[in-house]
């Protein structure tokens, strides 16, 4: 009986939380290990004096992975989330006041890039979006949708339509697609800029991420509360379904069995039919879970990281520059930007992005409001200390960036308001403060990341450091793929009684005294 298998989900990041989701939906006892005392892993806050601000991802795109998450159990998304479709999908700034809004409406955005670089401009910003789209739609299902990506189904994809292999652009970086797409430099540098969605530079990275643009053109969502608020959702319905959920309980050490797998926390011992690990692979391969699980994901040791970020999150009234929720100040030359962050380097020339995290769906605030800034960062040494001094540089170089293109914060946000990539190796340890798991740079470095199911019996991989990768929806889908894989090997079934109908109508659901989604429509 499927109520009688055990599953335990260490850690509970979206990947964990998702795959927990999943797993209830099959009648199985699911027990979920927390090491911080709240859910979300890097979808996580920090308090300010205008309430909770998002110190971690604040963009959703890919809505439809959600909705199929929460359709797995019968239930709808807009039932436990208030999502508000953005209208603006970033605003990008220049040091010459060169301001381009892209917008969800694509002929708003091809409007605005003839009005702001020309005829020209619009006409390749067309082709570059088509070529986004067409890659998007070859390789979402055999990449980002399979368990197990190879060469082989990613070859039998490009056979069945050969003329692929021009937009792949295999032997390109980003960076020289973009040279080739884009005559003005300031469009190669606002889409090169997707390579950093999943912790790259344009000029490692490989072509075939220009898709990444195709999925944000497709939409940007607002979330109520911010983006922790689509994490507590999902822990609150994984409780309301029957999971035991623990924080503040650190794994020691994860052993496989005759009979299953045990988790060893500082007071005790659990014992499971499978244990799925929900935080970074290279914690395992280096032995922070003990020695019979370190052959789980053996390539993380040796294989480049990808980048950390230094993150700001504070609370302040902005002055000057108009903000969006997302706005992008650009600096002046991309190579003075990645080229220190190679070397491990404070970059010199940064970019920043910033999140008006009160002004989501073009809302306009007045007052004190939250922000969250980054900027890119190289990932830290294993053995690296915080530094103050550190700090107060980034503080110092993020601030005088701003200020110099025209926004500025009252009262200004001091270095306590940042998050270095030490710290970050210390909440997600090994990770080397890296955010995205293993470096996306060459080719193939989509298929080096670990997948769900480990060469150890009863452990499974799930979150941004596992397969497909990097960001919120991706995280997502790692849980279902891991869900997925235990079922498999476990032969546990969902009844159909939880699941909800192709057209997305609930049946059954746990939910159904709710009161009306107060969600916008979608």
């Amino acid at each position: 009986m499927n109520k009688n298998r055990h599953i335990i989900v260490v850690g509970a990041g979206i990947g964990g939380l998702a795959t927990a989701l999943r797993l209830l939906a099959t009648g199985a006892r699911v027990t979920v290990v927390e090491a911080a005392a709240d859910v979300g892993g890097k979808m996580r806050t920090v308090p300010s004096d205008a309430g909770p601000v998002d110190a971690g991802p604040t963009v959703l795109t890919m809505r439809w992975v959600f909705d199929d998450l929460f359709a797995a159990v019968g239930e709808r998304l807009s039932d436990h989330v208030t999502l508000t479709a953005d209208p603006t999908i970033a605003r990008h700034i220049w040091s010459d006041g060169t301001t381009l809004d892209l917008m969800a409406d694509p002929n708003m955005s091809v409007a605005n890039v003839a009005d702001v670089f020309g005829a020209r401009a619009a006409s390749e910003f067309r082709a570059f979006s088509a070529r986004a789209e067409r890659l998007f739609a070859a390789f979402d299902g055999p990449m980002m949708r399979a368990a197990q990506p190879s060469a082989m189904a990613l070859t039998a994809t490009v056979m069945k339509s050969p003329s692929l292999i021009g937009a792949m652009a295999p032997h390109k970086t980003l960076a020289s697609l973009l040279r080739a797409s884009f005559t003005d430099p300031k469009l190669r540098q606002l889409f090169g800029r997707y390579a950093t969605y999943v912790g790259g530079s344009p000029y490692a990275s490989p072509a075939l991420l220009s898709l990444i643009w195709h999925a944000e053109s497709t939409g940007v969502w607002a979330v109520k509360g911010g983006m922790h608020a689509l994490a507590q959702a999902v822990h609150r319905l994984i409780v309301t379904l029957g999971a035991e959920v623990r924080p503040n309980t650190p794994v020691t050490q994860i052993r496989p069995t005759d009979s299953g797998v045990t988790v060893h926390t500082a007071t005790e011992t659990l014992s499971a039919d499978a244990v799925v690990f929900n935080g970074d692979p290279r914690a395992l391969a280096v032995g922070h879970l003990g020695p019979e699980v370190a052959s789980a994901a053996p390539q993380t040791i040796t294989t480049p990281r990808s980048l950390s970020a230094d993150v700001m999150a504070f609370a302040a009234v902005p002055h000057g520059v108009p903000l969006a929720h997302h706005t992008v100040f650009f600096g002046d030359d991309p190579r003075d930007e990645f080229d220190p962050i190679a070397r491990g380097e404070i970059t010199c020339d940064p970019t920043l992005y910033v999140c008006a995290q009160d002004r989501g769906a073009g809302q306009s605030r007045t007052g004190l409001e939250r922000f969250e800034i980054i900027m890119n960062a190289a990932p830290c040494a294993p053995d690296a200390q915080l530094s103050q001094e550190r700090a107060h540089q980034c503080q110092t170089r993020i601030l005088d960036r701003l200020q110099s293109m025209g926004l500025t914060f009252s009262p200004a946000p001091d270095a306590s308001a940042l998050t270095q990539p030490v710290q970050f190796n210390r909440m997600f340890p090994a990770s080397l403060g890296s955010l995205y798991g293993q470096s996306p740079h060459g080719m193939t470095a989509g298929l080096k990341r670990p997948t769900a199911r480990t060469p150890i019996k009863g452990l499974y991989l799930a979150g941004g450091g596992a397969h497909p990768g990097a960001g919120v929806p991706m995280a997502t889908l790692s849980g279902q793929h891991a869900a997925e894989a235990i079922m498999q090997d476990l032969a546990l079934t969902s009844p159909s009684r939880q699941m909800a109908t192709p057209g997305g109508t609930s049946t059954g659901s746990v939910m159904t005294a709710r009161a009306p989604s107060p969600s916008s429509p979608s």
